[in-house]
């Protein structure tokens, strides 16, 4: 059961990630809390005491306004939709906002975050990795491309038998539900060396909690795992894509797998991951 989601809000025109979010608690009944990161300057340490303190002030004070600009929207959205929200800006260097916000969303069911943009330096990127290591909780990381409300018309779950990608279709059950069509995916580098479909057990066990499954095997050849299960996702105009999210986390360092890493760098669809 999801009923209380965070969501870490971007700065900008276009908020896709506390836009999803507020559709997310719309459909569940659930409450959502906003979360701004008012970040300290960047200075790097050959320029350190080289620039006025006027100047830092001054970018101190603008990225504060832009945190409560993102709240202000955020806030006058949730309130158009009717539900349930709070909201909180919060000061903290980069690195410091992707662990405060891990670990504030150890009391929420369900965190919600939008893709780093490519190309760009973006504290998304950090603040991913750091609710999938440090929260113990779901994950929804939302393309910055994205446009509307969640979608559950058909929802692909990567398979591969590994704890992650089970506690990743545990946590999702609550969107699963609510899905039109679900289908499990396995992605394999060579074909089934019987009639036996790899994934069925799984497929069984979602069957039992009534929902509607279909069970598909993908051979990859010349594309990674990650580019296959895109390309499939686009194939088959799914909405949601639920997967392990695959690495370790190591004295503050965050590491995510290859396919992880993948997923994260080229999504088109909201992905749901949990470690």
């Amino acid at each position: 059961m999801i009923k209380d989601l965070i969501v870490n809000l971007s700065e900008g025109d276009r908020d896709v990630a506390g836009s999803y979010a507020i559709s997310v608690a719309e459909m569940l009944d659930a409450h959502v809390a906003g979360v701004a990161f008012s970040y300290e300057p960047v200075i790097p340490p050959t320029v350190m005491g080289g620039i006025p303190a006027s100047l830092i002030d001054e970018q101190r004070a603008e990225n504060e306004k832009a945190a409560r600009d993102a709240v202000s929207k955020f806030e006058a959205a949730a309130k158009r939709e009717g539900v349930s929200f709070e909201t909180q800006v919060i000061s903290a260097s980069i690195p410091g906002a992707a662990d405060r916000f891990g670990a504030m969303a150890r009391r929420f069911d369900l965190s919600v975050i939008a893709q780093a943009e490519p190309e760009k330096v973006a504290p998304e990127e950090v603040i991913v990795e750091g609710a999938l290591f440090g929260s113990g909780r779901p994950v929804i990381v939302v393309p910055y491309i994205h446009k509307g409300a969640v979608q559950l018309g058909r929802v692909i779950v990567a398979w591969d038998g590994s704890r992650s990608a089970a506690r990743a279709i545990a946590d999702a059950m609550p969107l699963l539900a609510k899905a039109k069509g679900i289908e499990v995916v396995i992605v394999t580098s060579e074909r089934p060396k019987s009639d036996e479909i790899a994934g069925a057990d799984i497929g069984h066990h979602l069957a039992r909690h009534g929902l509607k499954v279909e069970v598909k095997r993908i051979v990859a050849t010349d594309t990674d795992v990650a580019d296959t299960l895109l390309s499939h996702a686009a194939d088959t105009s799914a909405d949601l894509l639920v997967m392990g999210g695959y690495g370790h986390s190591r004295l503050r360092e965050f590491v995510l797998g290859g396919a992880t890493r993948g997923i994260l760098a080229s999504m088109t669809i909201p992905v749901l991951m949990s470690h």
